[in-house]
């Protein structure tokens, strides 16, 4: 770590001024979890289960990042692993430098993201160093989480749901500098206060799984569930089930958890979903042989959360695994119900039977992340104590290809925080009293870890 940086973290961990903190020179370099262009050939002809994260993934010192107009340039203090991250490690679906290669093309402040190699990572907590022209709304010393959505908002189609802008951006996997470096670069409109009652390594957790349950189960943008809505949930306990049971609770209504072990069948009844189903000890594989799917097990299924629900089908179906499941989901979703999907982690290439959709009047929406609002709005859940993090486990920096490894083979439970500038676990809590009262929400991850 150079001295510069050295003086930085000391100022953070001694709660400096923001003023004080301005005066600090910047390096020239930093560490940072990074892929490399010229490797992205290294797995050709290997299958996804095959590529191992801890050879394309280098942590090594790069530039900081330039500083523009309306950006921010922030010390991270920890950063947490996204299936994201995965994919980019992996280089699939495809390689994450064509994402660099188009968004350079006629923008001059895009084209500083392209170069050989990308510092990946899509969530962070840290400190505001400094801000670019045009900022206003921050300054330096500033406690914040970043919102893993880049996004210009020149386009008018973006200004009903900015999501939809079509500048809009996965910060950390379509654009560089992400969490997973000491100094992150996002814009102005990616940043929120950090919770206060949380460490650094558990907030860094939150706003990726936290909003996108968020916009797939709350919003207007998404399911729009409503108190006493049966929702079946896929992955219970990883890191997008696990909050998607949280929101489900927390807005008056019936999860139902799939889950792939016993243990995790304990660790969703800990979160305090009643009704679970062990995928595993069911058998359900919806997939033959020959590469068709077996609409008796989807069946199975139907009738397994009837039994838990008291002959009741899912309103909604929280839908991310993908390839794997899909086909099940659209069955069991109820006449009139509501499948909401993001993700496919076990593939893109979705099959289902579209008479179960169309002659059972079902929907099928897709959602992606969030925009900057409803990013807020469930932050601002976590920041109530009303949404809590799903961290079982850290890793100091060096170690993150670990992490991406053990997300890659779903080793963890819930999310893995990675400890970027913050040298142990524990720090950066200010709300003691608010902590207090949710110890023991905020710890059921790492009881299963």
């Amino acid at each position: 770590m150079a001295n510069e940086m050295k003086e930085i973290l000391e100022a953070i961990l001694t709660e400096t001024s923001g003023a004080e903190l301005a005066d600090l020179p910047l390096p020239d370099s930093m560490r940072g979890a990074i892929v490399r262009r010229d490797e992205v050939g290294m797995f050709d002809g290997m299958a996804s289960a095959d590529k191992d994260p801890r050879k394309s993934v280098h942590v090594e010192e790069v530039p900081i990042p330039p500083l523009g107009p309306n950006e921010v340039r922030v010390a991270v203090m920890a950063s947490s692993i996204n299936y994201n991250t995965v994919w980019t490690s992996m280089f699939e679906p495809l390689p994450t430098f064509g994402f660099l290669d188009r968004r350079a093309k006629g923008n001059p402040l895009a084209a500083r993201h392209n170069l050989d190699w990308q510092v990946i990572g899509s969530d962070a907590s840290g400190v505001v160093l400094d801000v670019g022209p045009g900022v206003t709304k921050w300054k330096t010393g500033d406690r914040v989480v970043v919102h893993p959505i880049a996004v210009d908002m020149e386009d008018h189609f973006g200004h009903d749901d900015g999501i939809m802008d079509p500048s809009q951006a996965a910060w950390g996997f379509e654009t560089n500098f992400g969490g997973l470096g000491e100094i992150a670069l996002v814009k102005a409109t990616q940043l929120m206060p950090k919770p206060e009652h949380l460490t650094w390594e558990e907030a860094a957790t939150v706003s990726l799984v936290s909003t996108t349950a968020y916009r797939m189960l709350v919003s207007p943008n998404g399911a729009q569930m409503k108190q006493g809505d049966v929702v079946l949930v896929w992955g219970a306990t990883g890191g997008i089930g696990g909050m998607a049971v949280q929101y489900v609770l927390n807005g008056g209504g019936i999860p139902v958890g799939v889950v792939s072990s016993p243990k995790r069948v304990e660790l969703a009844k800990a979160l305090g979903c009643e009704r679970v189903i062990d995928r595993s000890a069911e058998g359900l594989d919806f997939w033959t042989e020959d590469g068709t799917q077996d609409q008796k097990v989807w069946r199975k299924l139907g009738q397994l959360i009837r039994e838990l629900t008291g002959g009741e089908d899912p309103d909604i179906v929280y839908e991310h695994p993908g390839r794997s499941t899909f086909g099940a989901s659209v069955f069991v979703a109820k006449r009139g119900g509501t499948v909401v999907t993001c993700a496919s982690t076990t593939g893109f290439a979705h099959e289902f039977d579209n008479r179960y959709l169309w002659m059972n009047l079902k929907r099928i929406i897709g959602s992606h992340c969030a925009n900057y609002k409803e990013a807020w709005e469930a932050l601002r859940l976590t920041k109530l104590g009303a949404i809590h993090p799903i961290m079982s486990k850290s890793y100091p920096l060096e170690e993150a290809p670990d992490a991406i490894n053990a997300v890659h083979h779903n080793e963890h439970e819930g999310k893995l925080g990675v400890r970027v500038l913050a040298p142990v676990d524990g720090l950066g809590v200010m709300d003691q009293a608010l902590r207090a009262q949710h110890e023991d929400a905020i710890d059921v991850y790492r009881r299963f870890a």
